[in-house]
């Protein structure tokens, strides 16, 4: 290796060639083998070797220049991009700590085990970031600013109460919108798309002015299975996941820090009270029908209330699929204690409606019939500016700001390397197979 450690760590100058000396040195080395998909075991151990001595250079230089980095990123954090554009600039800025925008479409276009696994690196970028004290409270303030589709539509949503954004419908009833999960085909399995939807759909609720509470329930479905039968979400999509179509950044990263922290933590824009309050915050309910699989499961830990169908159960089959379920680890010490929580992750463990052990997650059980008429009643309930504060502090003790900071600093990098495990490319495959 023409690269030593101590130049990554040194002056900034002089790391900068350094990191991209020992970024060129890992690609020369992957140039010269056939792709992934065709590697001979000896040929996958020297890429395995190639990848993980420029990581240790990548690492290196972040523990030193992080803040660094994000400041140029940032221009003195007097900006506020959002990940993926922050991941697009580090690698024009900074060349060789981040995958490039080519490279980036190369992977996109393979299935996930053909691939480089070159968003492990992008992982390692966001969780340097995160930890640190400087950069990482200001990223993280900067994912809860409205989105740009969501500013676009907004003054059509207040005029019309109305809008369709693809996989999530928006209706607003009274003072409540109602956010309708609407992927019928596949059971409200999340992608990328739906995160996007998703998180248009929040702003809206969130910047409404006439909106003083959100409802999030599932739609009807088309899938043979539960034809006609509301369901609320089964998780991440595993075909796409299969494809290669689940993004770190645009899916795992943004999903946590974005529309999940606005529905924990508020949006983020300018209003009457910022002097005192930063964030818009609004009390939000959800209407549990049929199942809430996986990451369906983990937004109910944000909820202020949830209801559940009689019939209903909740899961979170992380051992299972192999991945990490986004913050569900961190939130479900305070839903329910580390006995639970272990057998819910790591043994698979399904929660029914019905069983006591359901009144940790969930506020109310009705029969199905009864469901929109207490998903009524909880909305009208909540809408209260007495609600909205004590919602507020009851967060903050919940979830200390640095505790979930430096949850979310190791769950960027532990995500990422999951993502390209051999057990979860495995189970994905077969998934994909059998279904």
């Amino acid at each position: 290796m023409a690269v030593s450690f101590e130049d990554v760590t040194g002056e900034l100058s002089t790391a900068r060639k350094a990191l991209l000396t020992g970024a060129e040195e890992a690609e020369e080395v992957l140039a010269a083998l056939p792709g992934p998909a065709d590697r001979t075991p000896a040929q996958r151990e020297a890429a395995a070797a190639a990848k993980n001595t420029a990581r240790q250079v990548r690492a290196r230089f972040l523990a030193a220049h992080a803040d660094a980095v994000y400041d140029e990123l940032t221009e003195g954090r007097t900006r506020r991009p959002r990940l993926a554009e922050l991941a697009d600039a580090a690698a024009v800025a900074f060349p060789g700590l981040a995958p490039t925008a080519e490279q980036m479409a190369v992977e996109r276009g393979r299935p996930q085990e053909n691939k480089e696994g070159r968003e492990i690196d992008q992982g390692l970028l966001f969780s340097r970031l995160l930890e640190s004290p400087v950069a990482g409270p200001h990223l993280m303030d900067s994912m809860l600013l409205p989105t740009p589709r969501a500013l676009a539509a907004l003054t059509e949503f207040r005029r019309t109460g109305l809008a369709d954004l693809g996989s999530v419908r928006v209706e607003r009833r009274g003072t409540a919108a109602y956010l309708t999960m609407c992927r019928t085909d596949s059971l409200n399995a999340e992608d990328n798309r739906q995160v996007d939807d998703m998180e248009t759909a929040v702003d809206l609720a969130l910047l409404d002015p006439a909106v003083g509470v959100g409802v999030l329930r599932g739609g009807e479905m088309a899938h043979p299975r539960y034809r006609g039968r509301r369901v609320f979400s089964a998780g991440i999509n595993l075909k796409a996941l299969h494809a290669g179509d689940i993004s770190l950044v645009d899916f795992l990263l943004r999903r946590e820090l974005g529309y999940i922290a606005k529905l924990s933590r508020g949006l983020m824009v300018d209003h009457a009270g910022a002097w005192h309050s930063p964030t818009v915050v609004k009390p939000w309910v959800a209407a549990v029908d049929s199942f809430a699989i996986g990451g369906g499961a983990q937004l109910l830990l944000v909820f202020d209330r949830v209801i559940a169908a009689s019939d209903a159960y909740l899961s979170l089959p992380a051992a299972q699929e192999g991945i990490i379920p986004g913050v569900s680890n961190f939130r479900l010490q305070q839903s329910a204690g580390a006995r639970i929580s272990r057998q819910i992750v790591l043994w698979g463990r399904r929660i029914w409606a019905t069983e006591p052990d359901a009144r940790l997650f969930v506020d109310e059980v009705v029969d199905t019939a009864d469901m929109d008429r207490a998903v009524a009643t909880a909305a009208e309930r909540l809408d209260s500016a007495a609600v909205v504060t004590n919602r507020r502090m009851l967060r903050l003790s919940e979830e200390p700001p640095e505790a979930l900071r430096a949850y979310l600093a190791q769950f960027a990098m532990q995500q990422a390397l999951r993502l390209y495990s051999e057990d979860v490319i495995g189970k994905v495959t077969r998934f994909s197979r059998r279904d």
